[in-house]
């Protein structure tokens, strides 16, 4: 009983840091994951680094968009899931 009250308050530590830290962080991936893979042509949508652009293709790991200055062609994961959403509510 004794060493169980040891290591009560790591395991207690352990449990509200994956709490509060890993499965937040784990919801948050997975999220950006199903937005990824929920892409298509015709979306409107805004990049990490803040180009606004309209997909116009697609392929397994990257995108075409096409912007004021062109089509860019980048990774799936460039595209700011929530940058995107607040795009998509200013425009309904």
């Amino acid at each position: 009983m004794g060493q169980l009250s040891q290591f009560a308050p790591f395991l207690l530590m352990f449990v509200v840091i994956y709490f509060f830290m890993i499965r937040p962080q784990q919801k948050k991936m997975k999220q950006e994951k199903e937005f990824e893979n929920s892409l298509k042509v015709g979306d409107k949508i805004i990049t990490k680094s803040g180009l606004h652009g309209k997909v116009v293709e697609l392929a397994d790991t990257t995108v075409v968009i096409e912007t004021m200055a062109g089509k860019l062609k980048m990774e799936r994961t460039a595209i700011s899931m929530e940058l995107s959403a607040s795009l998509a509510k200013k425009q309904a």
